[in-house]
């Protein structure tokens, strides 16, 4: 089968931030989240360079062989990196900034369809297939690492301080180990991704219950709603896509910081 994405999506400023420093970018073979960091300014800017150096390959993923989509979503990193130094560069007061990126890339290989994952950070991917909720994505983050070594148990992990540490993001540096993983798709999947203000206020259990609900943009506000309603400390971006065939082609458009750099 050959599908694409049918999207419905969202990127708000929370109830404690002055300004949105995520970014997304929504086409109909490539979505993606960027959570920016480094103050607010340059958190609005890494997030945004990010999904734009993604954004470029948007018109090439369904058109590519396997190896292709995953050489380019690697080499896609580096250009982030490029980006972001040159910048920094020019100006030494955006030191410090970077930002995480969450990547879903559709594409079809022999009649069958696939989505590559790039992940650097503690952005999210989830998918919901049936019954069945799986983060696809692996948190890069000192509590993470801590629940991987048997340190701290989940319970511990709800209020932990080092819950929002990072140990990758995209900064400017080739420091990274960058997660790409490829899962086959199956008809009727629903992939979820999500900033940190989703997933780190509500629980898996309640992403759960709104991504089942059918209709994408009642799910979306369902989701949105949900994050309002533990305090939303945090910028909140959604994307909620459903793999069907027969679906509209979607031109690349950007949401959140994206939308205005």
């Amino acid at each position: 089968m050959s599908s694409a994405f049918s999207i419905a999506a969202r990127s708000v400023t929370g109830l404690v931030r002055s300004g949105n420093e995520d970014s997304a970018l929504l086409h109909s073979h490539l979505v993606a989240v960027a959570d920016g960091m480094g103050g607010h300014v340059g958190g609005e800017i890494a997030s945004s360079l990010a999904i734009k150096v993604i954004g470029r390959l948007a018109p090439l993923v369904a058109s590519v062989d396997v190896d292709s989509v995953e050489d380019l979503l690697l080499n896609s990193l580096d250009s982030v990196n490029e980006e972001i130094a040159r910048v920094v560069e020019e100006d030494s007061d955006l030191a410090g900034m970077g930002t995480t990126l969450t990547t879903l890339a559709l594409y079809s290989v022999k009649q069958k369809d696939y989505v590559a994952i790039l992940h650097v950070g503690d952005s999210r991917c989830y998918r919901l297939r049936g019954a069945t909720l799986t983060q696809l994505s692996h948190d890069h983050t000192v509590l993470q690492e801590l629940l991987d070594q048997g340190k701290v148990s989940a319970e511990e992990a709800q209020d932990h301080p080092q819950k929002s540490f990072l140990t990758q993001a995209l900064m400017g540096e080739d420091r990274n180990t960058p997660m790409l993983t490829v899962f086959e798709v199956k008809e009727n999947d629903r992939f979820l991704l999500c900033s940190d203000g989703l997933c780190g206020v509500v629980s898996e259990k309640t992403i759960k219950e709104g991504l089942k609900i059918t209709n994408k943009d009642e799910a979306l506000s369902f989701l949105i709603d949900s994050a309002f309603s533990q305090g939303a400390p945090d910028n909140v971006t959604v994307i909620v896509a459903d793999i069907g065939s027969g679906v509209d082609e979607v031109p690349a458009t950007y949401l959140g910081a994206a939308l205005h750099e």
